[in-house]
């Protein structure tokens, strides 16, 4: 071949674009966000409260909107684990890491979560659940641009350690909380549901870069409320919300917030002992 011939043809070569599937496939194990999704199954769930909260998800992680503010990240790709916890030391494992880049991907993910029924166990540590949700992130195969837990439940913490220097010793590390507060008035063990339920998740739970709360009223609403949640921050688009950025937060309950008495953070250790009522 000539050689002017050769060149134009390696000026073509270099020239030409990438293809979208090239653009999008990022280095090694980097992903735009690795997503811990941490699920109550304490006492205060019934079976088919469980049931609720797990189709929640599956229908959120395949849901059109959501698979679009995955790919339209950086990378295109996050990097998601599930699992289910109650009390200190419970913690039941539900999908490994996996990937989520396509439709596909999303409906893989959807089908392990489908696999298996949910699981149920005593009492409630959120701050057993952050601790869990750390170790998971920091063993993890991938790497994240942001790294987020997303807690989910429908009472305090009120077993193991205390929520706010675990909710804390995250923020650290530079990993961010997110809540999902289930209110609900059902009966538990014959008492009502702690009052104010997401002014407690707002204050002693929630903390890091951009985190945020979205409230479901109630299990049936579960599904909307997830999948909002889901596409806020995977875009990482809280702009519209409030953001909390931890510490110095209320660790006493007062009414501060309006006539609402916000809980203490420590609220749920003292009922479960019988020390304070909701004011």
């Amino acid at each position: 071949m000539p050689f002017r011939y050769w060149l134009v043809s390696v000026v073509i070569l270099i020239a030409a674009p990438v293809d979208a599937e090239q653009r999008k496939t990022p280095p090694g194990n980097e992903v735009d966000l690795q997503l811990v999704l941490a699920v109550d199954v304490s006492g205060s769930v019934d079976d088919q409260e469980a049931i609720l909260q797990r189709s929640g998800y599956i229908a959120a992680i395949t849901d059109p909107a959501v698979i679009k503010a995955i790919t339209s990240g950086i990378l295109g790709r996050i990097a998601v684990t599930y699992f289910e916890w109650a009390g200190e030391g419970w913690h039941e494992p539900v999908t490994g890491w996996r990937v989520i880049d396509d439709a596909k991907s999303a409906t893989n993910y959807a089908a392990l979560l489908r696999k298996t029924s949910p699981g149920k166990g005593p009492w409630t540590s959120i701050s057993d659940a952050i601790d869990h949700g750390v170790a998971l992130i920091e063993n993890s195969p991938f790497k994240g641009l942001r790294k987020v837990i997303d807690i989910s439940g429908d009472g305090p913490n009120n077993t193991g350690g205390l929520v706010v220097p675990a909710r804390d010793a995250a923020i650290a590390k530079r990993i961010t909380i997110n809540g999902l507060p289930i209110i609900n008035e059902r009966l538990n063990f014959g008492r009502t549901p702690m009052a104010n339920l997401d002014l407690y998740y707002r204050h002693c739970v929630i903390g890091g870069p951009r985190a945020f709360m979205i409230v479901a009223n109630g299990f049936k609403d579960f599904a909307r409320a997830v999948k909002r949640k889901l596409i806020l921050e995977i875009a990482d688009n809280t702009r519209a919300i409030d953001p909390i950025r931890s510490s110095g937060l209320a660790q006493t309950g007062n009414r501060s917030s309006g006539s609402r008495w916000i809980p203490p953070c420590d609220a749920g250790e003292k009922r479960f002992r019988g020390i304070i009522d909701d004011e």
